[in-house]
């Protein structure tokens, strides 16, 4: 007998071996699978019963300030992104992606360094880099990954990192992944954070890092006293301005420009995906060697794809409105004040900076905060809770975005759907007749103080 024929007669033997060998591990794997479940369903089981589940609501139209949900007959008002200024669905930047996508295709199917850097992408980050003064600037496919990418780079096993401990999960992970000396001070404490640059005086390189506004409860760094305790103990200052870039200073130049201390920082990771038209993407800017070394190194960077000509293109034409006109800025800022001030005279507790559209009404309960929300959306409102773990046990809240493309009458329709639901969730006392012409003014300047007792407000004329 020939080889063919020797490999023929044993064929169907084999044949049933490999396939015997197959449902040997298929079986395996379903037995694992199946006690994976249980403890997934568990774990589940147990988000659901402490009322901290995530449900995510499906929107059927563009972001804006009036969108539709699905499951709903009528459109709603979004009050929950990170579209400060409206610019997700601006015509102009929706035109810029459409030229994109006429002249580069729908994506570059490459990284950067093989065949994946186009014009655009050049374009966009020396736009980044001149609008925050720096030398140089990288794009990332997300801030997270910049975030992931650059501790590793910069920083060695002689190096400290000092971080506070309210940063973004996304710096949190990065500076996981470097082999520097990992720090932490207490939030915004300036006492603990000097403590620490002297614990790490003897380390090479020092980074002291830090959200310039911290996204859960809008509130600013201490950015001032950060660059001066840096420049005290010869450390570098690193600050993410996801929440800052576009919106935030006077001409939307981020935390540096809200204190009038412009360079402070020695590098800026921020994002596109909120106020710089909201598609995706993120970014390093800060010294030349450091962008070289991130293109040569980071490994978000050297293995991802390039971001689509379409999202730099609306990122880039985004960018050259917030230079252009300072308007958008002026409008979240008003809007901001609006909603502030209404509801506190309402009788919530709102956190954050005063100056900054994230406001976080505070509820305490993670229950409470949910049914508040889907109250919320009963009445054309969409807001969400947040609750553990995303913020700390017993601290839940309702964290509203306030956007310049919100009119002033759709600011107060939002404040009056709080104030309905809150009157009836016993979060604010009902006011009278009396105190609420006060509150709304009756056209009287006088000043009031309000005296909480007992869950009743008294409103005593000075």
């Amino acid at each position: 007998m020939d080889g063919i024929g020797k490999l023929m007669r044993f064929r169907p033997v084999l044949s049933k071996h490999a396939l015997s060998s197959f449902r040997h591990v298929r079986c395996v794997g379903t037995v694992a699978v199946a006690e994976a479940r249980k403890i997934l369903d568990k774990e589940l089981d147990g988000i659901r019963e402490a009322g901290t589940w995530k449900a995510e609501r499906v929107i059927v139209t563009k972001q804006a300030p009036s969108i539709r949900v699905e499951g709903q007959t009528s459109n709603i008002l979004n009050f929950c992104a990170n579209n400060y200024l409206g610019l997700s669905s601006h015509p102009e930047v929706i035109e810029a992606g459409k030229r994109a996508l006429d002249s580069h295709g729908s994506g570059v199917s490459s990284t950067r360094f093989i065949c994946g850097t186009i014009d655009l992408h050049i374009e966009l980050e020396r736009k980044i880099a001149r609008f925050h003064g720096r030398e140089d600037a990288i794009l990332y496919a997300s801030c997270f990954d910049a975030n992931a990418g650059i501790f590793e780079v910069l920083l060695g096993p002689d190096d400290a990192v000092i971080s506070d401990e309210l940063n973004h999960a996304s710096i949190i992970d990065g500076i996981r992944l470097c082999k520097a000396r990992r720090m932490r001070y207490k939030h915004r404490d300036m006492g603990d954070l000097e403590a620490q640059l002297q614990d790490a005086s003897s380390s090479r390189m020092k980074l002291v890092v830090t959200d310039g506004v911290f996204s859960m409860d809008g509130n600013v760094t201490p950015l001032p006293e950060i660059c001066e305790l840096a420049n005290k103990y010869d450390a570098m200052v690193f600050i993410d301005e996801c929440h800052g870039t576009g919106l935030f200073g006077p001409t939307g130049r981020g935390t540096e420009e809200f204190f009038g201390i412009e360079g402070c920082a020695d590098i800026i990771n921020s994002t596109l995906g909120k106020a710089l038209g909201g598609a995706a993407g993120g970014y390093t800017a800060g010294p030349q060697q450091l962008v070289t070394l991130l293109r040569q190194r980071s490994r978000p960077y050297l293995f991802s794809n390039a971001l689509p000509p379409a999202v730099v293109a609306c990122a880039s034409k985004a960018l050259d409105l917030i230079v252009a006109d300072d308007n958008l800025t002026k409008k979240v800022q008003s809007n901001t004040k609006r909603f502030r001030t209404r509801m506190e005279d309402a009788g919530f507790t709102v956190g954050g900076d005063p100056a900054h559209p994230i406001c976080p009404v505070m509820l305490g309960d993670a229950r409470l905060a949910s049914k508040f929300a889907d109250q919320m959306l009963e009445r054309g409102i969409y807001v969400i809770g947040f609750s553990f773990p995303v913020v700390p046990k017993g601290k839940a809240r309702i964290r509203v975005q306030l956007s310049a493309a919100h009119t002033e009458q759709e600011v107060d329709r939002a404040v009056d759907a709080f104030i309905e639901i809150g009157r009836q969730l016993n979060v604010i006392t009902v006011y009278t007749e009396h105190s609420l012409s006060i509150a709304r003014g009756n056209n009287v300047r006088r000043q009031f103080q309000i005296i909480k007792l007992e869950k009743k407000f008294l409103y005593n004329a000075e």
